[in-house]
């Protein structure tokens, strides 16, 4: 079994992370970093320790994980990559390409692992699209546009997510997974252009985004805002054969912060409602209808990790991918 250490019990930590470990018999849970009780009931072999300093002493600890604010990421990356273990770090990686390079260039020189949690790769609406787009009903994809809106015109009550800082901001926040959604279903694009906004009263850093990617023929809007009470599609992709639109968001969140785990038989199934509307021509027939929802399996990102850790198996996120996503982020930034 790999023994797991996760740093932070906040939102991350405790609900989308800890219950994958748990629930998968590859991994033991053996600390988690906090100052907070640990449910003795759903994590009952779990130790509460203060200081990541007792993880990187533990020999048995073979992967850590960094829940912790944005701006730890690479001093306490780095520390536990120089402590030979491998490492999942919750995203954004860290705050800038260079050095999510360095950790990247630590962690193969030590033969170790270095992991990024980009678990929207493994929304139920991402897979549905990107299954849409591999089946080519649509043909050639002329226009993909991505949403990630929500409605908090209130501060955030953590603090630390509210203060100019290195790596914060819905940019960094939202914007590195549809960033990262884009960079897997399209690859590097030739250019990048965009905006960061700020719209909430009283606020600080960035809390809305446009951002552009030119692939050619394919063109790619990516848009956040925390101002958006009437949210319309979260997908809106046109083709040289049809369109494809898809409303709603995927429930894993929602469910693992409602108590549900991961190994619940309609863990991540959405709702029929949701599901996308598809027009298009396939094979000289006029089609219009509706394409069911894959059920959404953040599992898988863990079960990837076992497979590289133990079986040598190749990284689901290619470290060029995150690389490419940090150097769009900066782009934007510098615009």
């Amino acid at each position: 079994m790999i023994k797991v250490g996760i740093v932070g019990y906040g939102l991350s930590g405790r609900y989308l992370q800890a219950p994958f470990f748990q629930s998968n018999p590859d991994f033991e849970l053996k600390y988690i970093v906090t100052s907070q009780e640990i449910d003795e009931k759903l994590f009952p072999k779990t130790k509460a320790t203060k200081t990541i300093d007792d993880l990187l002493m533990d020999d048995d600890i073979d992967l850590i994980s960094i829940c912790s604010p944005s701006y730890t990421h690479f001093e306490y990356g780095k520390k536990c990559l120089e402590a030979g273990k491998h490492v999942l770090l919750e995203k954004p990686v860290t705050a800038t390409f260079q050095e999510t390079q360095i950790l990247f260039q630590l962690a193969n020189s030590k033969g170790l692992h270095l992991f990024v949690y980009q678990n929207r790769r493994f929304d139920s609406d991402f897979l549905t699209v990107k299954k849409v787009i591999e089946s080519r009903v649509l043909g050639d994809i002329l226009s993909y546009e991505a949403h990630f809106d929500r409605f908090k015109p209130l501060l955030n009550p953590k603090k630390w997510k509210e203060v100019v800082s290195p790596a914060n901001g819905i940019l960094y926040d939202l914007g590195s997974h549809l960033i990262d959604q884009s960079v897997c279903l399209f690859g590097i694009p030739s250019e990048v252009s965009g905006k960061v906004f700020t719209q909430r009263e009283g606020s600080e850093i960035d809390d809305a985004f446009d951002i552009y990617l030119d692939y050619g023929k394919t063109k790619v809007t990516l848009k956040s805002s925390l101002m958006v009470k009437n949210q319309g599609p979260k997908y809106t992709i046109h083709g040289t054969k049809g369109s494809f639109v898809k409303y709603g968001i995927d429930v894993q969140e929602e469910h693992l912060v409602s108590g549900k785990w991961p190994i619940s038989v309609d863990f991540g199934k959405e709702s029929n409602a949701f599901d996308g509307s598809l027009v298009s021509n396939i094979s000289g027939l006029e089609f219009t209808g509706k394409i069911e929802t894959l059920q959404g399996r953040w599992s898988q990102l863990f079960e990837n990790i076992s497979d590289v850790i133990q079986k040598n198996q190749p990284k689901f996120f290619k470290d060029e991918e995150i690389l490419i996503q940090m150097q769009i982020i900066e782009n934007i930034k510098r615009m």
